[in-house]
């Protein structure tokens, strides 16, 4: 019995382990980004204002069913300050509902007004988004390649302000800061604003100023065509086709620009089903990613420390499951600790991993430059939504975990998108559309499952005065069961 409560406390202490890892990993990217911030004072962007030096450039809008974003899509791209003569806009259309006949009427009207615009169609979704970025790239003649998903909207000097970027040759990809115009519409929207923040600027900004691989993030960024066609072009072999192919690129020398001050504004996910299922996407896609990239990775000649944080960057989504297994593992660890023969004080190293996600957070989401408002008013909300922060992070890790282990499994699933519903302000709603068919899954029943067992711990843990662990069951308790419940109450909706 003895050797099993051994078991469990080492599973738990590798788990906590790696968990302290990344976040001081983490802490390293923050030491940059701050670094950089203190060393370069605010400079004015850069615009190209010459017309007869304009490059061609193509803009890709891939696009599946949108029926709700699709109109104000076109509208907004075809506001750019850029001369009509010097872009091609081709919307890569692989719907199958009313959105293909929404496209086909904007493009007569856009034509008809002198725009070079065409609706491109495929007759099946091979590959998804690769594959339709992939077949399209035949009928591109732009020198660069704008890309934007369908509820992103860029502002009008976007290809003036990217393309002034790359004047240096060996830049490959440039790439914008996502905004979000339905930020304050949920509890949703502002927990995922939260996190998204810290990839905007401290990730983002941090490999850029350590010297280390950026990615490309899907949209909302200019890629060179010759660097898309040096390092293999997009491959369908992973859901992240953005984050495989900006690691080929760069391996391959290509530099990515990093641009945290111009924002392009997007519509996060408004209900719990978008939700899951992009972070389903984008956690077994990252580890897909990872399987496939890391040996290539640690082949070249990269230096020891871009080595490093290429990998942590990549294993990003395996952390989910490092922290399942410690939550797990904790519960019995309620009983277990009176009964080992050793202290395991030692264990409280794992705050310095809480102080570095506490840190990041704060910088990025309290006082990073870019955010708006009275400063204690910032603080006042980072101390309220933080703890639900970590809480519902806590709550989809078994949600995250299921995705990241196909991904290493090589187990096959569709690219499911993230449908977008025009959600802008809080008068407007989901609740009538169409895009809503998900279904309970024994994962979602899990989840409630494991709400019960979290909250039974921290019963166990006021009766038997053993509290170590109960703010830590408290906030998994309470994560689990905010997943669960919103997962069933958005899929009980009638579109």
């Amino acid at each position: 019995m003895n050797l099993f409560y051994y078991l469990i406390f080492g599973i738990y202490t590798l788990a906590l382990g790696y968990i302290t890892l990344y976040c001081l990993m983490q802490f390293h990217l923050l030491y940059h980004y701050k670094l950089f911030h203190f060393r370069h004072k605010e400079k004015a962007f850069k615009r190209a204002t010459d017309d007869s030096q304009l490059p061609f450039v193509t803009i890709q809008l891939p696009i599946f069913n949108e029926l709700y974003v699709v109109d104000r899509l076109i509208d907004n791209i075809l506001e750019f300050d850029y001369p009509k003569d010097r872009y091609e806009v081709h919307i890569l259309d692989d719907s199958t509902d009313e959105t293909v006949g929404l496209v086909r009427k904007k493009v007569d009207e856009y034509q008809a007004k002198g725009f070079n615009i065409e609706q491109i169609c495929r007759t099946d979704r091979t590959g998804y988004k690769a594959g339709a970025l992939k077949a399209a790239m035949p009928r591109a003649r732009g020198e660069f390649i704008a890309i934007f998903d369908a509820d992103f909207l860029p502002r009008p000097d976007f290809l003036r302000t990217t393309i002034a970027y790359f004047d240096q040759s060996e830049v490959g990809v440039v790439q914008t800061r996502w905004e979000h115009i339905n930020q304050d519409y949920s509890l949703i929207t502002r927990l995922q604003a939260m996190q998204l923040n810290v990839h905007f600027t401290v990730e983002q900004q941090g490999r850029r100023a350590g010297n280390y691989m950026l990615q490309f993030n899907g949209t909302a960024g200019v890629w060179r065509r010759k660097t898309i066609e040096d390092a293999g072009g997009w491959e369908a072999d992973t859901l992240t086709e953005d984050l495989d192919l900006s690691i080929r690129a760069q391996l391959k020398g290509w530099k990515i620009v990093y641009l945290e001050k111009f924002g392009s504004p997007a519509e996060l996910p408004a209900e719990m089903n978008g939700l899951r299922s992009q972070q389903f996407r984008w956690m077994k896609g990252g580890a897909e990613t990872a399987k496939k990239m890391l040996p290539t990775v640690w082949r070249s000649d990269l230096p020891l420390g871009k080595k490093v944080h290429a990998t942590i960057h990549l294993l990003a989504s395996s952390i989910f499951v490092f922290i399942f297994i410690a939550g797990v593992m904790s519960v019995p660890l309620i009983f277990i600790l009176p009964k080992l023969t050793f202290n395991v004080g030692w264990l409280s190293y794992a705050l310095l991993g809480m102080l570095s996600v506490l840190s990041i957070y704060y910088v990025a989401n309290v006082q990073a430059e870019l955010q708006k408002g009275p400063w204690l008013k910032r603080l006042a909300k980072f101390i309220l939504l933080f703890p639900v922060f970590l809480s519902l992070s806590m709550g989809l890790s078994l949600h995250n975990t299921v995705a990241v282990i196909q991904g290493y499994l090589g187990k096959k699933s569709p690219f499911v998108r993230t449908p977008k519903f025009n959600i802008q302000n809080l008068a407007d709603s989901f609740n009538k559309t169409k895009y809503r068919g998900a279904k309970i899954s024994w994962v979602n029943i899990t989840e409630g499952l494991l709400a019960l067992y979290f909250g039974w711990a921290v019963i166990m843990a006021i009766q038997s005065q053993h509290t170590h662990f109960i703010l830590f069951h408290l906030l998994l308790g309470l994560g689990f069961g905010s997943i669960f419940y919103f997962t069933w109450r958005h899929t009980r909706l009638k579109p």
